[in-house]
């Protein structure tokens, strides 16, 4: 089976993760917000495999770093959605402009 090269990988990840940027600074919507945000940190996940598998391939580092940011993005993912449940039922939009003329 043929290896496939750690700049193909890098490019992917970058790719990623620059797909992820630009729907988190152009959408309004807070789902799609948050689903750029994960994005971003699997690009980052892709990194950390990447260069643990070619440069310390005995170590078990990037895997480990890997888990937990699976982790906090899991945690991230449940507390964003609480948050946009109770904006859409105060305001029954999940629009981020709307988000902002909040009144208590």
């Amino acid at each position: 089976m043929q290896e496939i090269p750690l700049s193909q990988i890098l490019f992917v990840s970058t790719f990623l993760f620059f797909i992820g940027m630009y729907g988190l600074l152009t959408r309004r919507n807070l789902i799609t917000m948050l689903m750029s945000i994960e994005l971003m940190l699997n690009s980052v996940n892709i990194n950390f495999v990447a260069f643990n598998k070619y440069l310390f391939p005995d170590n078990l580092d990037g895997l480990f770093f890997t888990l937990f940011i699976i982790t906090i993005a899991a945690a991230e993912a449940a507390v964003a959605i609480a948050i946009i449940i109770n904006l859409y039922r105060s305001h029954n939009s999940i629009d981020v402009d709307d988000a902002n003329e909040m009144k208590y």
